[in-house]
């Protein structure tokens, strides 16, 4: 299958110090991917450089022929400022910005677009509550509804999972299995190996490059992860910052 994302010995990073180093390698459409490694290995910064919020240090992110307005995009829910004054209802319709601008108002078409999509992930009649009475389960719920309503063909989750109940986790692991279904590139970073071997077929293991890249089974190794551990803990902050000509990173 074509590719739907190609990285081309990208470095994304800040202020010339990289926090992914060196990557390539290609994701397929219709692909169903995790993305794990330790605490700094580079998750997050790999997603914002997908999705047009961070800009490549070096080389380059090929997006397929996507605009990156067309990419959906959930962030961490520590990203989401929950003392904003807005309801649930009005945050869930931001996601018909990209059909309906941000000052298009909603018509009754979108507003029935916005009620099914609370129902699809179990939030119906928290269409009137503040985003900040929201439990952790219920934000996640209600960010997922949000990517529904973009119906994207590139889905980018950061970190979908955490600090939510399993019943929350088995319904929206749900939800991304239908997107796969449906031939949506998804492309989630996890903690929790047992889900990803369970429930998304590829993995890249990253510790700021590449360990590892191809199935789950063959990826999560206990010597792939252990290597994965020991390059994030030799990294050096206070390094010089990156040149373009140190050899790219491995991948599959």
């Amino acid at each position: 299958m074509a590719a739907q994302l190609r990285f081309n010995n990208v470095t994304l990073g800040y202020d010339r110090h990289p926090a992914v180093h060196h990557l390539s390698g290609e994701v397929p459409g219709g692909a169903l991917l995790a993305v794990v490694g330790p605490n700094g290995a580079g998750k997050s910064t790999l997603f914002r450089g997908i999705v047009g919020i961070l800009k490549p240090l070096s080389g380059s992110i090929d997006r397929g022929g996507l605009d990156v307005r067309d990419i959906a995009y959930l962030p961490q829910s520590a990203d989401i400022d929950r003392s904003f004054p807005i309801s649930v209802f009005d945050f869930v319709g931001t996601g018909l910005w990209r059909t309906s601008g941000a000052f298009g108002g909603l018509g009754k078409a979108a507003r029935s677009k916005i009620v099914q999509a609370l129902g699809a992930v179990g939030l119906s009649g928290f269409e009137n509550r503040n985003i900040g009475t929201l439990s952790g389960g219920q934000t996640q719920r209600m960010l997922f509804a949000r990517v529904l309503l973009q119906d994207a063909r590139v889905i980018v989750l950061d970190e979908p999972f955490n600090a939510v109940d399993a019943r929350t986790i088995d319904d929206l692991v749900g939800l991304v299995g239908r997107w796969h279904a449906e031939g949506r590139t998804v492309i989630a970073a996890l903690h929790d190996m047992d889900l990803v071997r369970a429930s998304f077929p590829d993995t890249l293991l990253l510790a700021r490059t590449a360990v590892a890249w191809g199935r789950t089974d063959e990826v999560l190794t206990a010597a792939n992860q252990a290597e994965a551990r020991r390059m994030c803990e030799a990294f050096d902050d206070g390094a010089a910052a990156c040149t373009a000509d140190v050899s790219p990173s491995r991948a599959a």
